[in-house]
């Protein structure tokens, strides 16, 4: 279980993959359904990157003359922002503008998810993964419906392409804007928790909901990913 703090700075290190397989299956998510969606649980703490893992190394730590590294300079990381938690999320293209909560873990270690009180729910920013526009991954949860029958804040996230702009607006008056990189669909069975979650060397942006809705069972069984990155 990771406390709210973990892999803020720099996302969660994708090191330790063995057995951290993370259900981000919204599978509360049916249709006409109140259930809250059961966002899963992010990876253990023992695969949250330690300090000297995840912070950019001090520059007096430059290698021998004799080391073959000594004569390449370090590449360079993109530039982030300081951190400045996330207040609200709008993406044009898609008329989407919703103020963000923030939550963590519930007591069993899986994440919180918006509750919908059946007119809509907001989307939310888990509160465990960097701001947007620090170093790492921001994650951020949505649903794909509604009660209401008008569709969740999320019900058109796959309508977003290449280069789409994403603007979050962030409690420091800033707006960190980034770009759509691409978007995936995953199996809740089979859902790439290091590829989601895992370390970035900029910073990145996640947004998910459910998909694959089955009308057998009036849930969904996958999930979608918005990957987009910080626009330099």
């Amino acid at each position: 279980m990771i406390g709210t703090n973990s892999g803020r700075r720099g996302g969660l290190l994708a090191s330790t993959a063995a057995g951290l397989l993370l259900t981000l299956a919204l599978s509360g998510c049916g249709a006409g359904s109140n259930n809250t969606p059961d966002a899963g649980s992010p990876p253990s703490a023992s695969a949250t990157p330690s300090a000297a893992a995840t912070s950019d190394p001090p520059s007096s730590a430059a290698p021998s003359a004799a080391s073959p590294a000594a004569a390449a300079p370090a590449a360079a990381k993109p530039a982030v922002l300081s951190r400045s938690e996330p207040v609200a999320l709008e993406i044009p293209a898609i008329g989407v503008r919703t103020e963000l909560l923030k939550l963590g873990l519930r007591e069993n270690g899986s994440l919180e998810v918006p509750q919908d009180d059946g007119n809509g729910a907001p989307a939310s920013w888990y509160n465990g993964s960097p701001t947007p526009g620090e170093r790492g991954p921001s994650v951020m949860l949505g649903h794909v419906n509604s009660p209401n029958g008008r569709g969740g804040v999320f019900k058109d996230l796959r309508q977003l392409t290449p280069g789409t702009e994403i603007n979050v607006s962030r409690t420091d008056g800033s707006i960190a804007v980034f770009t759509v990189d691409r978007g995936e669909l995953y199996s809740k069975d089979s859902f790439p928790t290091l590829k989601v979650y895992g370390n970035t060397p900029g910073s990145e942006l996640r947004l998910i909901t459910c998909d694959g809705y089955d009308p057998a069972t009036g849930l969904f069984d996958d999930n979608y990913v918005i990957y987009a990155k910080l626009k330099a």
